[in-house]
């Protein structure tokens, strides 16, 4: 039996990309300028997860990976998201700080890809924000030894309800496995979707602390 025969065509699944243009003239020398409008529109549209980026790593094998993050904070330091110390990114991290992230905003059109550094936020960064999370989140830090094998979702909930009443009626703690890190961005290339196939894309290269810009063919 054939599992898969009754998926459509998908060869044949196609659109026109009409959203909008990118032109050289309207660029702005700071790509996170870009990016900051691109963002703010895609949460002005109200979009699913305006903020989502697919983070990819490399393990010391050469064997690539991804999964989705939040971005957190974002600057002209960089951009911040936050996890586990233990799950498997961070050990990508410990081998290879070298990353890519990607950002698509189906709406407009629009992709960007960005490369860059990792490096560790301090204690007192990761702090301030852990102190701004919902305190189920705060809770649910503590809860996950993240990229772990566990044998049921039910060791999570038992677990979760363990942390919830030991931390009732106090402060919870920042875990000393959990923290923030910061991609200092050398690279972004914006993708703007355009008719006919003849997308705009505009690679930014940051040499000697200047923002190369060139146009590349879609």
């Amino acid at each position: 039996m054939n599992v898969f025969s009754q998926l459509p065509n998908i060869s044949n699944l196609r659109r026109e990309y009409t959203k909008g243009k990118l032109n050289r003239k309207d660029l702005p020398d700071n790509p996170l300028i870009l990016f900051d409008y691109w963002l703010i529109e895609a949460c002005k549209a109200y979009l699913p997860d305006p903020t989502a980026m697919i983070l990819a790593t490399v393990d010391s094998n050469g064997q690539p990976y991804q999964r989705t993050v939040l971005l957190k904070q974002y600057d002209v330091k960089g951009l911040v998201f936050f996890t586990n110390f233990g799950s498997r990114k961070v050990f990508h991290f410990n081998k290879n700080p070298n990353i890519s992230l990607h950002f698509l905003w189906h709406l407009f059109d629009r992709q960007l890809m960005i490369l860059g550094r990792i490096e560790k936020l301090s204690i007192e960064e990761t702090l301030k924000y852990f102190r701004e999370r919902p305190r189920e989140s705060q809770i649910s830090a503590w809860v996950s030894k993240q990229s772990s094998y566990i044998k049921s979702r039910e060791i999570l909930e038992k677990t979760f309800i363990k942390m919830d009443d030991k931390f009732k009626n106090r402060e919870i703690p920042l875990p000393n496995f959990w923290g923030g890190f910061r991609v200092k961005v050398n690279t972004m290339e914006f993708w703007q979707g355009g008719k006919h196939r003849l997308h705009d894309r505009f690679l930014y290269k940051l040499e000697d602390n200047v923002w190369e810009i060139n146009r590349l063919a879609p």
